[in-house]
């Protein structure tokens, strides 16, 4: 079968926009949850993201889903991967700094490429997969362990945030897995709609209408979060979800804790522990020894569902 010539590059493009944008909406959930109430927050972002996406899908001709099956897989991953798993991420924010979210976060690799195992059509690691995965998880490991400053809010958030990631890693093996006929621009589309309305839903029940706020820090941290971080960085993951391999894929949960470090040290003054910048290293030698597979994901997309 003949493949695209430019499916090398677009796969590049997706990587480039899931490591560098999605590594930047840490430090803009950090800014935005200091001002805004989590559930509305949330739910603002993908309502928004969801109907700009469904109306460009539309508008390039894409049409909605005909069967039931596949609505019921889009309204599945949604719950899962951005109700459940950022849903936790935004909560845990709170009190969780932008850093040591994304650095917890890179535990999802772990759970990515272990579910992308299971089943008729799992994928087998290699061994310096599996010696990179778990070298990245104890390096995430060594950042929840208490230190000066403990509370137990912030230990809480810090689990509610470790909890993001294998709900995270199950939606997309069910995205991934789903066989959707739907186009992967549209499926986000849905996916961010039934999020947003389960946010907006809960946010509104529960009073946070009272807490909302107009600041334009605020305003400016939700406008980023839904162009770049919904509208670009999650269109990309869904098409990249069905592109590469889970072992490859996952490889974004290391790389962008780096760039949420770096930017929540320019902007944010969030500093790290001996500890923590220990586990920060550790988990770079776990991402290196992951991406060897990388190379091989790329040069088979005759593999892809």
């Amino acid at each position: 079968m003949k493949h695209d010539p430019t499916w090398r590059w677009k796969v590049i493009i997706a990587f480039t926009a899931v490591y560098i944008i999605w590594g930047s909406t840490y430090l803009a959930i950090r800014v935005g949850v200091q001002q805004l109430p989590p559930a509305l927050f949330a739910g603002a972002r993908f309502v928004t993201a969801g109907i700009l996406l469904a109306l460009y899908a539309r508008l390039s001709g894409q049409k909605f889903p005909t069967h039931l099956r596949e609505w019921r897989t889009i309204a599945i991953t949604a719950l899962f991967m951005l109700v459940g798993a950022n849903g936790l991420v935004v909560w845990g924010e709170q009190w969780v700094p932008s850093n040591q979210a994304a650095l917890i976060v890179a535990t999802t690799a772990l759970w990515l490429a272990g579910f992308g195992t299971l089943g008729a059509h799992g994928q087998k690691l290699g061994p310096r997969t599996i010696l990179g995965l778990t070298v990245g998880f104890f390096g995430a490991a060594m950042l929840l362990l208490p230190e000066n400053g403990f509370t137990l809010d912030h230990f809480w958030a810090q689990l509610a945030v470790l909890g993001a990631c294998p709900l995270w890693a199950a939606g997309s093996m069910v995205a991934k897995r789903g066989q959707l006929t739907t186009p992967p621009l549209m499926v986000a589309a849905l996916q961010s709609l039934v999020a947003g309305i389960v946010f907006c839903s809960f946010g509104l029940a529960t009073g946070e209408a009272m807490h909302w706020s107009w600041s334009p820090q605020a305003m400016a941290a939700l406008a980023y979060l839904i162009v770049f971080g919904s509208c670009f960085a999650y269109a990309a993951y869904i098409w990249l979800l069905h592109e590469v391999s889970p072992a490859a894929l996952g490889t974004y949960a290391y790389i962008n804790p780096l760039v949420a470090v770096v930017l929540g040290w320019l902007l944010l003054q969030e500093t790290l522990s001996a500890m923590q910048m220990a586990g920060t290293v550790v988990i770079l030698i776990g991402v290196m020894l992951v991406s060897i597979t990388l190379p091989k994901a790329l040069a088979a997309p005759s593999q892809r569902t």
